[in-house]
């Protein structure tokens, strides 16, 4: 995997994410409840506490889950929630190590559709499937994994030039084409909650 992103904003963190399937699964991991530049950082933050420059799946999957911990949640944290995402973390790198063998990227190297991707990725602990769709469509439009029907596996998100995620962020306009669309994603979502109390 070697591929030029743009999510955390940093060209470090960016970087590594590029290089290393093991911190793109993480940064998606950790985006929800926190901006999505945040949750990208947190692979380079983790792999920078653990004085590396990468992450390996089985060092995590076997790390002390209170030192673990600690390290997420030293200032500043890597997640709003540092603790139960710490937790989520080691979660995916057991799972990587007893499924495929440390190897992040066996899951999706081989995979025969777009449909069996998205059915591993969903398999992922802590991967339901909006996460996995999204991350199926990052995988396409951005990182050259293409198994037929990847578009459609990926639903909405895999759609071209739609803006609806991580998956469509290459650079800082594109960033704000995501943003504004989650905006209105939310203030439909208040809206139709407002109609039912009354």
């Amino acid at each position: 995997m070697d591929a030029t992103l743009h999510l955390a904003q940093d060209p470090a963190a960016d970087a590594l994410l590029g290089r290393s399937p093991l911190a793109a699964l993480t940064g998606m991991l950790l985006d929800q409840q926190i901006p999505m530049e945040w949750a990208f950082k947190g692979p380079w933050t983790i792999a920078e506490r653990l004085g590396t420059d990468d992450l390996d799946a089985h060092e995590i999957a076997v790390y002390d889950p209170e030192a673990f911990a600690a390290l997420l949640s030293r200032k500043p944290a890597v997640h709003r929630y540092p603790g139960s995402m710490a937790k989520r973390i080691q979660q995916l790198c057991q799972y990587l190590v007893e499924h495929y063998d440390a190897d992040p990227e066996a899951v999706w190297r081989d995979a025969g559709s777009g449909q069996e991707l998205r059915g591993r990725l969903e398999e992922l602990p802590g991967f339901g499937r909006q996460k996995a769709q999204i991350f199926l469509a990052l995988l396409g439009k951005q990182l050259g994994v293409r198994p037929e029907g990847w578009r459609e596996a990926a639903g909405p998100y895999g759609e071209a030039q739609a803006y609806r995620s991580v998956a469509d962020i290459t650079g800082p306009s594109s960033l704000a084409k995501v943003r504004a669309h989650k905006q209105e994603m939310k203030a439909a979502a208040k809206a139709r909650a407002g109609d039912g109390k009354a």
